[in-house]
């Protein structure tokens, strides 16, 4: 075998396992981002979470009616 075809077969072996590599590396990404993941929210989770900004909400706009009265007028658009 020549230096030539040497430094080709090198070449496409290590092209194939790091074309492997990146396949593997991407599928397991995908994995971690669906649903099924333990990354995910449960109902729970987000109704919770659901709450809070509700709380946080109401908070905000009773500040609002004592500071800036009148505010409903000019920004609700319901």
């Amino acid at each position: 075998m020549d230096p030539f075809e040497f430094i080709i077969a090198i070449v496409a072996t290590a092209g194939t396992f790091v074309t492997i590599w990146v396949v593997l590396l991407y599928r397991r990404r995908e994995k971690k981002m669906t649903p099924d993941s333990e990354a995910a929210y449960s109902l729970h989770d987000l109704s919770s979470m659901a709450q809070s900004m509700e709380e946080r909400i109401d908070t905000l706009e009773s500040i609002l009616d004592a500071e800036v009265p009148g505010w409903r007028d000019q920004h609700d658009h319901r």
